[in-house]
């Protein structure tokens, strides 16, 4: 037994030794006759980046016109095809007119009746002014041949005045375009009575050529950026030249930039955003109104930023960093501000100083003050806008 008891015992010493010997091992990295982790590095350059934002945003036809009756009657005919260009004046129904004809020509009929009425009563009061002059006539007799001149006369310009309006409703039975557009489906079809207590809908035509996009952005996000042009930290774009591009909802990027056409000087209450809208060509009739889409906005340039690529930054909930390599080939993770990604990189707009190495190697996977060995190095790319 004593025998088993110090083999017992010179066992456990070894396999403490052991898990000793290993537990050192890895407590210091780096040790003699460890194998130094290669990276890969870029080193930074500050270079001038634009400051964008994007928004979600809806398309707006440049001109909407409803189109209506502006008289009461059966619709006889649609003139035109549904989604068809038309011009202003270009016939979209026919209401029936055969009504419209005949109160046209009873007013006709009316104005010439008047018009009768009236040179009989100027002729009276014509001769009635000669006899007014020597006497022969009383002067209530010759003023009573004023007033009746004076009648006639306004009883012929209210049967011209009627015969104006007849002639306007008849041409109102022929419903043409109010503006230059596309129109849209109709919402009536014939046999419909139309215009017999309100102006009824018939159609609506849009010109979409160009297009507006209206969207709006938050009100702080807007108060900061005036701040950081009014400090000097970025340069602010004049609203002329603010470069606007607009991006669907598959990601890609519609061909032609539009121009920031409105920016409105209040704050919605409801929203706490500030409305804005752009103006897009859209020749080959792409765009069509009512779509949402991503609205990309350039607001500033920021003349002091670097470039990173995208999987060199780690976010954590403490804030973002990067690792980089300093001048002892050691480690070292570097806290930045980075909010805004432009294609695969990240703008650093807080945190490097430019000339940095930082790498590109599985960052996160290094813990600072890791010895490493650099394999390969380039520089970062530049941004101009």
């Amino acid at each position: 037994m004593p025998y088993c008891s110090r083999m017992i015992g010179a066992t456990s010493f070894i396999i403490a030794s052991l898990v000793l010997g290993g537990c050192s091992q890895n407590s210091a990295p780096n040790a003699a006759g460890e194998e130094v982790p290669e990276v890969s590095v870029i080193q930074t350059v500050v270079t001038p980046s634009v400051l964008a934002v994007e928004l979600p945003g809806r398309l707006e036809a440049y001109r909407q016109a409803e189109v209506r009756a502006r008289v009461a009657g059966i619709v006889t005919e649609r003139l035109y095809t549904e989604g068809q260009d038309v011009k202003k004046g270009t016939p979209l129904f026919l209401i029936n007119p055969e009504l419209l004809t005949a109160a046209k020509d009873q007013a006709a009929g009316a104005l010439a009746k008047a018009e009768a009425s009236h040179a009989n009563a100027l002729d009276k009061l014509r001769r009635y002014k000669d006899l007014a002059t020597d006497h022969s006539i009383s002067d209530r007799d010759y003023q009573a041949a004023i007033s009746e001149e004076m009648q006639a006369k306004a009883e012929w310009l209210t049967a011209k005045a009627q015969l104006d309006k007849a002639r306007l409703d008849l041409g109102y039975s022929k419903v043409t375009s109010p503006i230059d557009g596309r129109a849209r489906r109709a919402l009536v079809t014939e046999g419909a009575l139309v215009g017999q207590d309100a102006p009824t809908p018939l159609t609506t035509v849009e010109q979409i050529d160009p297009i507006y996009v209206n969207f709006s952005q938050p009100a702080a996000e807007v108060m900061a950026m005036q701040r950081a042009i009014k400090s000097g930290k970025v340069e602010g774009v004049a609203l002329k030249n603010v470069k606007v591009d607009l991006v669907f909802p598959d990601g890609s990027k519609y061909s032609k930039p539009g121009k920031l056409f409105f920016s409105d000087l209040a704050v919605d209450t409801n929203t706490d955003t500030v409305a804005m809208r752009a103006l897009f060509d859209n020749p080959e009739r792409e765009l069509l109104p009512g779509a949402y889409v991503q609205v990309r906005l350039e607001q500033a340039v920021n003349n002091h930023t670097v470039r990173v690529p995208r999987d060199t930054l780690i976010r954590t909930a403490g804030g973002a960093s990067v690792m980089v390599v300093n001048a002892e080939s050691k480690v070292e993770a570097v806290e930045v501000t980075a909010n805004s990604l432009q294609g695969n990189d990240w703008i650093v707009t807080k945190g490097l100083a430019g000339g940095e190495r930082v790498i590109t190697t599985n960052p996160g996977m290094l813990a600072p003050g890791t010895q490493v060995k650099i394999t390969a190095e380039k520089a970062a790319a530049s941004n101009h806008p």
